[in-house]
């Protein structure tokens, strides 16, 4: 980091401002999240990855099992400093310790309702216990950073006093914490200002008004160089700061490096699939919408230029920009979706194609890459290419054991059959149609479940997104079934992806080993 101070945002160098991820401790603690040790191992690589500084890995205080999480982050060899969280007890820093972490987060009360309310203790207690216990931790060789919990909502004449016995016992930085997510913009920049007038500070903020960002911001304004969030902004009551949404503001509009950009939706995605928390698809920086263009004069504007409606490009964040068709669709658009599948139709021709797709997203459907492929091949007159892939039988269970599922597939003209297991009927399926194409590899980019009737017997509508190589569709297929839905959605969306069978050059499509 720069050795030059700096007093607003607009002073910042590049690499300022670091982040301390949270994501595998208070990411964790939001309701319904609990993660393996193999999962958090998986985060923990994925945030390396992206050149998080800091790794808050979780909390050795909270079980045996928490603690064997922390042991297989640390045994990673990661480049970030992993820490873990602790409590204002010493026991807590001993368990620490036995997790073999660079630091800890040492966590003590800052408001008057956390001391007296909380943990029956007095201001002056409160001070004496962390200089106690920041010394202890450093005598141990430990990273130490102590957090003012509710410091927000705390007296910050005391919060100074707080903050300046941390750094006399030799801790590394004091963190502002705005627990609660209860602050003003102008709050966090005060009490940032105080505090840092002893010693190096960060900033912990939450989302519950909405100001998670803003407030970050705000504190790294009063000269706060690292900021405490979590991967999509996951956490307690309404969520932590979104580490991404942190990340992209600082290098998009302040030209500073807090993490590899191009690693963010990789990651987020990852923690999207491990934590059983799906991206809300207006988010920021991962959301599904936050490079598609649906609107006709948009999409015009964005094939003309591409910066037109997008403040940066999807790539810097390991992103691609999708052209989507429903009734705003215009002929810029559906031209260009028709040439990204080698489709080229007249003018007339596509006057119509744009029409019926517009009637058809009128009737409430988003128009997938099948629908207008079908529409194109109707309007032209062509018979629709021969099937290369179709799912001919499919059995399921996943009722007091692993989830089994098997599947009887053609591919061009030979049926092949295979099993698979997974974490639910529909993961193993999808196993089991991976291991009947054999080296036909694929992606599944997205997943979508929606049941568009009610009842017990609801019938779903299963959306996906599939990329082979450098092509993606999107298809959907609806049943009363899940699992049916999910894999005749992947294999219609396969067999658009295969080459036609008399294509010059066809790529024959391997029998897996053992067949």
């Amino acid at each position: 980091m720069s050795d030059k101070p700096f007093s607003t945002l607009d002073d910042l160098d590049a690499d300022d401002v670091q982040l301390l991820d949270t994501t595998l401790r208070d990411g964790e603690q939001a309701p319904g999240i609990s993660l393996t040790a193999d999962q958090k191992a998986t985060v923990a690589r994925k945030l390396d990855d992206a050149d998080v500084d800091f790794v808050e890995a979780g909390s050795a205080c909270t079980s045996a099992g928490e603690r064997e999480t922390i042991r297989r982050v640390t045994s990673l060899d990661l480049d970030a400093t992993v820490t873990s969280f602790c409590r204002g007890v010493r026991r807590d820093v001993d368990l620490a310790l036995d997790c073999d972490v660079d630091g800890i987060n040492l966590v003590v009360p800052a408001s008057d309702r956390h001391i007296e309310g909380k943990v029956g203790s007095s201001r002056e207690e409160v001070v004496e216990t962390t200089r106690d216990l920041v010394a202890y931790a450093k005598s141990e060789g430990l990273w130490v950073e102590v957090i003012g919990e509710d410091g927000s909502r705390a007296d910050f004449d005391y919060l100074e006093e707080l903050a300046e016995a941390s750094f006399e016992a030799g801790a590394d930085r004091f963190c502002f914490a705005d627990t609660v997510g209860h602050a003003s913009p102008g709050e966090v920049h005060e009490g940032v200002s105080r505090v840092g007038q002893f010693g190096p500070v960060s900033v912990h903020t939450h989302d519950d008004l909405g100001l998670a960002v803003t407030n970050a911001l705000a504190g790294i304004d009063a000269g706060a160089d690292l900021v405490h969030a979590t991967v999509n902004g996951i956490g307690e009551r309404a969520g932590n700061v979104a580490l991404e949404e942190v990340a992209v503001a600082l290098w998009h509009c302040y030209d500073v490096d807090s993490a590899d950009t191009e690693a963010l939706y990789d990651l987020a995605t990852t923690v999207a699939d491990v934590t059983n928390v799906p991206l809300p698809p207006n988010k920021a920086v991962s959301g599904e919408n936050a490079f598609a263009h649906e609107s006709g004069i948009h999409t015009d504007g964005t094939l003309k230029d591409e910066r037109m409606y997008e403040p940066y490009s999807p790539e810097a964040v390991g992103r691609e920009r999708r052209l989507v068709l429903g009734k705003h669709a215009g002929r810029a658009g559906v031209k260009a979706a028709l040439a990204e599948h080698d489709v080229e139709v007249s003018d007339d021709e596509l006057a119509d194609v744009v029409q019926r797709v517009k009637d058809l997203g009128e009737r409430g459907k988003r128009v997938t890459d099948a629908d207008l492929l079908a529409i194109a091949e109707d309007v032209q007159g062509r018979e629709g290419a021969e099937r290369r892939v179709e799912v001919l039988d499919l059995t399921a269970a996943s009722g007091g054991g692993t989830p089994t599922a098997s599947v009887r597939i053609r591919v061009d003209d030979e049926e092949r059959t295979a099993a698979g297991t997974g974490s639910g009927p529909v993961d193993a399926a999808m196993a089991a149609v991976r291991d009947a194409l054999g080296d036909v590899n694929f992606h599944l980019g997205s997943y979508h479940v929606d049941a568009i009737t009610g009842g017990t017997d609801a019938v779903v509508n299963v959306e996906v997104e599939v990329t082979r190589g450098d092509r993606t569709v999107t298809v959907s297929a609806s049943d009363s079934d899940i699992t049916s839905a999910s894999v005749t959605a992947v294999v219609d969306a396969l067999d658009r992806l295969l080459p036609a069978r008399d294509d010059e050059g066809e790529e024959e499509v391997a029998a897996p080993a053992g067949a």
